[in-house]
């Protein structure tokens, strides 16, 4: 290989994401944890040898994703903030990224089904008689035959949401209802465009019934299996992949 080939130049980043990365860097390694200040603006530039406004930047992209906080004033009070971030926006981002990420489908379903035979064999062991009384409520109502299909899919979205949660397991539950919420509207386009679909819907219910039968007798390998049959099930039925 020649010098001018192992020599080529290099992109340089924008300064807003070089300190965006020095944060992320903090936060990974432990050295910043939720709650923890930040710099004031003019140290942390001044440290890191970029202009204020990329350190502006970088704070508005990170509150953005709520991973940093704000307050305005004086005091200790004042200041950037690394902040908590909520289940329900850490389960939006992933969303969202799952569905601009134009990932193939069968990606997706594979990455679904090893999310949900872990969220169903923790419920089968974790989930309180609530949470089992709430998906069992789910269940009955996708047996009323007037069920319109989009109302099945709601509810089936709802479904399998209420078992992530059931889990336990807070991250587990997340990265499901993610990946489920991602596929929405291409469950209900396929649910809408589906032929023979009251059979379809009927195996689909005794389906879910058996995993429901799975969690409330605690046996979590038999809810794993089912949840991935059931999954593979109408991936085939609903022509998904």
């Amino acid at each position: 290989m020649s010098d001018a080939a192992m020599w080529e130049p290099v992109v340089r980043a924008r300064a807003h994401e070089l300190v965006i990365q020095a944060i992320e860097d903090q936060i990974t390694s432990g050295a910043l944890r939720v709650a923890d200040p930040l710099p004031p603006e003019r140290e942390l530039a001044a440290r890191l040898g970029v202009s204020r406004a990329g350190v502006r930047e970088a704070v508005r992209v990170l509150e953005g994703q709520g991973v940093l906080r704000s307050r305005v004033g004086s005091g200790a009070e004042a200041g950037t903030f690394v902040a908590a971030l909520p289940d329900a926006a850490l389960t939006r981002f992933l969303r969202l990224h799952v569905a601009l990420a134009n990932f193939p489908m069968s990606d997706v379903i594979a990455a679904r089904i090893a999310l949900e035979r872990t969220s169903a064999a923790l419920a089968a062991a974790h989930a309180t008689e609530a949470a089992l009384d709430g998906i069992a409520a789910l269940v009955e109502r996708m047996d009323d035959p007037a069920l319109d299909r989009a109302a099945f899919n709601a509810a089936d979205a709802e479904l399998h949401i209420a078992i992530a949660q059931a889990s336990g397991n807070r991250l587990v539950a997340s990265l499901a209802v993610a990946i489920r919420g991602a596929l929405r509207d291409p469950l209900l386009r396929a649910i809408e465009s589906a032929g023979g679909w009251d059979e379809t819907a009927a195996d689909l219910q005794r389906q879910h019934h058996g995993i429901l039968d799975a969690l409330r007798g605690g046996d979590g390998a038999r809810a794993a299996d089912l949840m991935e049959q059931h999954i593979r099930y109408a991936e085939a039925a609903l022509a998904l992949a």
